[in-house]
């Protein structure tokens, strides 16, 4: 298979102000392997890797977009069947696109872009590099959920761009919005209500499954991460936190209830 089905997030990208401090720290957080792949002078596409196997990968932001205050951030990709239509369709749909459609070698094809409610996501046709080579594992990407201020608007542009469908699940007193492939959550969406402080995008987070989100976030905060949401139970979900690592990326650990 060249490339996961389409709608699936296949592949997880972070972008950091500091790829030498970054990289020390999630490989002591989920114990990763790495695989440094030169891409210039002193510059590197790092593989982060469990078992010898691909799950995410890392790069050093470029010093100008540094100095223009541009945060580093987790990237996500959702496979698509053709990169070049689904430009096309979202450019219809209200998206604004940052890069692409364009050929990564013969890795595969992407495009990155800005929903219409505000959130930056990628879009992936692989070829020699499908994803993520795990799914659902301790240490690994496992679920993916969308925060904007218009869930209307996002709604509808994804399941119109991708196909998904959306069904609502009332959740912790708000409706929390499941997006499925083939009758299967691929991934959840959430209003942003007034208590999120207006500084914050609206922004996909990933969330990387661990056996213990306790202790997870205590080991995490001894390796310099901030923690913004402290460790809470969800019923019939799980218990998650949510941190700031040390560069300034936000991601989330999920502890699936068993």
């Amino acid at each position: 298979m060249d490339n996961y089905p389409q709608g699936i997030f296949c592949w997880s990208e972070l972008c950091t102000h500091n790829w030498k401090e970054g990289k020390a720290f999630y490989t002591s957080l989920f114990d990763w392997g790495t695989d440094d792949q030169p891409i210039g002078d002193d510059l590197f596409y790092t593989m982060l890797q469990k078992e010898n196997d691909d799950i995410a990968a890392m790069y050093e932001m470029p010093k100008e977009q540094i100095q223009e205050g541009i945060p580093s951030s987790w990237l996500t990709y959702i496979a698509v069947d053709d990169v070049d239509e689904c430009a096309l369709k979202a450019k219809e749909l209200g998206a604004e696109i940052i890069a692409g459609p364009h050929n990564v070698m013969n890795a595969g094809r992407m495009l990155m872009l800005t929903d219409p409610g505000g959130a930056t996501v990628a879009l992936w046709q692989g070829r020699e590099h499908k994803g993520c080579k795990r799914l659902s594992e301790l240490s690994t990407p496992y679920w993916h959920e969308l925060a904007t201020r218009n869930s209307k608007i996002s709604n509808e542009f994804y399941c119109a761009l991708l196909g998904w469908r959306s069904e609502i699940k009332p959740m912790d007193g708000m409706d929390y919005t499941l997006f499925m492939v083939d009758g299967k959550p691929v991934a959840g969406m959430l209003e942003m209500n007034n208590e999120w402080p207006e500084e914050v995008p609206p922004h996909w987070m990933i969330y990387f499954l661990v056996d213990n989100c306790d202790s997870t976030a205590n080991k995490a905060q001894e390796l310099g991460a901030q923690l913004c949401v402290p460790s809470t139970t969800v019923p019939e979900v799980g218990r998650f936190a949510v941190f700031c690592d040390p560069q300034g990326a936000v991601f989330s650990v999920i502890q699936a209830q068993e």
